[in-house]
C-alpha cells in the first residue's frame, strides 16, 4: 500500500473496489492497528483529531471496528459460545470493577443481539462453530455492534452467505448510517458496492486509482478504471 488518502463522513457508506491483491484488506487492517509490517507510516484522523493506534484494542477504544473477511480464523472463536463471542471485543462492559464477568449480563446481551440479528440458534450457549455461515457472520457483526463503533470496516461482509442473510446485513449497515455512524465496505461484488455505497474508491496494486460518486458509478466505469490502471503499470514496467 503506497500513498493512499481517503475519508469517510458520518452517516456515509464508502466502498473499496479492486482485484485480489489490490491492497484493500492491508489498508483496512493497518488503519485498525493490525500492522502488516514495520515500514508503515502516515496520519489517521478520527473526528478531526489525529490518533496513533498501537494495536487493535487501541483502535476499539477509539471507536473503530473491523469485520474481517476470514471470520473463522480471525473473527470468531469457533469453540466458544455465541455469548462469549458477542461480548469479547468489549468485555469490560459486562465485567465488575475487579474484572469478573457477569455471566447473566453476558447472556442477556447475547440474546438481545440474537433477537435483533435474527440469528438462528437454540441458545446463546451454542458453539459458534455449529452455526451456518450466515449465522456466524451475524454473530461477528454482533460482536462489533456491542463495541459501539463510530467507524465500521466491513471486509467482504456477505461472502459465502445466503440471500436472506445478505439482506439483513444490508439493513444493519443502513441502520448504522442513520445513527450517524460511518461504514467502510470492501467488496468484490460490484452490484453490492453500487447498491450500498455513497462513494466508491478503486485500488490497484496498493495505490488509489479512482473515486466515483454513487450517481456516476457503474460496473463498466469501475472495471474500466481497474483495467486502465493495470495497463498503466505494465507500460511503466516496459519503459523502465
Amino acid at each position: 500500500v503506497d500513498n493512499i488518502s481517503f475519508h469517510v463522513k458520518k452517516g456515509e457508506i464508502v466502498g473499496f473496489s479492486g482485484l485480489q491483491g489490490a491492497g484493500r484488506t492491508e489498508l483496512a487492517m493497518s488503519l485498525f492497528g493490525k500492522s502488516y509490517g514495520s515500514k508503515i507510516s502516515g496520519q489517521e484522523f478520527i473526528n478531526g483529531k489525529e490518533v496513533h493506534l498501537k494495536n487493535e484494542q487501541d483502535a476499539i477504544l477509539h471507536g473503530l471496528a473491523y469485520v474481517t473477511e476470514d471470520r473463522k480464523t480471525n473473527g470468531l472463536v469457533l469453540d466458544e459460545s455465541i455469548a462469549k463471542n458477542t461480548t469479547m471485543a468489549r468485555m469490560n462492559k459486562i465485567a465488575s470493577r475487579r474484572g469478573i464477568i457477569n455471566v447473566a449480563k453476558e447472556n442477556k446481551v447475547a440474546q438481545e443481539f440474537v433477537d435483533v440479528m435474527r440469528t438462528k440458534t437454540p441458545s446463546v450457549q451454542q458453539k459458534v462453530g455449529n452455526l451456518s455461515g450466515g449465522n456466524q457472520q451475524k454473530v461477528l457483526l454482533s460482536k462489533w455492534m456491542f463495541a459501539e463503533p463510530d467507524v465500521l470496516f466491513l471486509d467482504e461482509p456477505t461472502r459465502g452467505i445466503d440471500v436472506g442473510a445478505k439482506h439483513e446485513i444490508y439493513c444493519i449497515m443502513n441502520d448504522m448510517v442513520k445513527e450517524g455512524k460511518a461504514v467502510v465496505m470492501i467488496s468484490s461484488e460490484l452490484p453490492e458496492l453500487l447498491g450500498m455505497c455513497d462513494r466508491i474508491y478503486i485500488m490497484h496494486e496498493g495505490r488509489m486509482t479512482g473515486e466515483l460518486e454513487a450517481s456516476e458509478a457503474t460496473q463498466e466505469k469501475i472495471m474500466s478504471t481497474i483495467l486502465q490502471s493495470g495497463n498503466s503499470e505494465r507500460n511503466r514496467g516496459t519503459k523502465s
